[in-house]
């Protein structure tokens, strides 16, 4: 007599009699990009690798991990997330609002994890602030801007008018410069504007603000951060005080920020990451923010850029830059 089983029966009368072990943990496949390659976004991406690793997710175990950095150009962005969704990964992590907006005009139906955004609804990665109900979730960067211009008041007390280096095709910049506009005046102070559209402009548009400004101030717009170095020379030859959001940028010579830690971030986002692995649907998931803010201090920045800084407000810090 011969027996004829299905696939399924057999994989269940296995599975019963406990033959079949669970597939391992890493056998899944996860691709990252970013909009370019700076000290805040690698750190959100080797944040979401160590997460999926903590997690059981690793290359050893199976995972396929891939990344691919967009290099500042929003063009390459768009053709690496229609790479991205033609590879059909489980999971697409997008970092920076540019790579999540390519992303998630791709794909409406792989899992897609934003990272690092401002304003996820602003820029129509989502809805609202509640589960998106697509198939799209992430965690934001969004920061008090009450406590940024608090820290401007401690590093610049004196400080009446502001001045903002942004790209203003960034969704999240044009965000924080709104906010701003509007903040400032009810602080006795005002907003004075400089637009980068490209990652060469920071540098002229940092000059373009000296004798008009008592401050700059830079939120964590991509173009600014790749090029602050450009800032900081700006900020030395002319005497202006750089105040930032991202404290990776006081390494490199802002006097001071409060930010958020990008690395915890990315352990966050990739928390988020392997609960889809797992079978959430991320529609299901409210995208989160980070209340775990820092504060970073430079005082040798401080000197070169012409302000002295209370020893309370410097031994106040989470870390001193020497």
């Amino acid at each position: 007599m011969k027996w004829k089983l299905s696939v399924r029966t057999l994989v269940a009368g296995l599975l019963a009699a406990g033959v079949v072990a669970h597939a391992p943990a890493g056998a899944q496949s996860v691709a990252v990009t970013s909009i370019v390659e700076h000290p805040a976004l690698d750190a959100v991406r080797d944040g979401v690798k160590q997460a999926l690793a903590d997690a059981g997710y690793t290359e050893e175990k199976g995972l396929k991990w891939q990344y691919q950095t967009a290099q500042g150009n929003t063009a390459i962005a768009a053709q690496i997330a229609r790479k991205f969704v033609g590879d059909r990964p489980d999971v697409i992590v997008a970092i920076a609002t540019p790579s999540a907006q390519a992303v998630v005009a791709a794909t409406k139906d792989i899992p897609v994890v934003f990272s690092a955004v401002t304003d996820p609804v602003a820029a129509q990665l989502v809805s609202s602030e509640g589960p998106s109900g697509t198939n799209v979730t992430g965690v934001s960067d969004r920061l008090s801007l009450e406590r940024q211009i608090e820290l401007i008041k401690k590093v610049v007390p004196d400080a009446k008018r502001v001045g903002m280096v942004y790209n203003p095709g960034e969704a999240n910049s044009v965000v924080v410069v709104k906010a701003m506009r509007e903040l400032l005046p009810q602080q006795g102070m005002s907003l004075v504007e400089a637009t980068a559209p490209r990652t060469v402009d920071v540098g002229a548009a940092a000059r373009s603000l000296v004798g008009k400004v008592d401050v700059i101030y830079t939120n964590t717009d991509n173009n600014v951060v790749s090029a602050y170095e450009a800032l900081v020379k700006v900020g030395i030859d002319a005497k202006v005080p750089l105040i930032a959001s991202d404290t990776d940028s006081v390494v490199r010579g802002a006097i001071a920020a409060v930010g958020i830690n990008y690395r915890d971030l990315g352990e966050q986002t990739g928390r988020m990451v392997a609960r889809i692995l797992k079978g959430e649907k991320p529609g299901d998931i409210a995208f989160e923010s980070s209340d775990n803010l820092e504060l970073f201090v430079n005082p040798g920045a401080a000197q070169k850029q012409g302000v002295t800084l209370s020893d309370e407000f410097v031994k106040s810090a989470t870390k001193v830059v020497e």
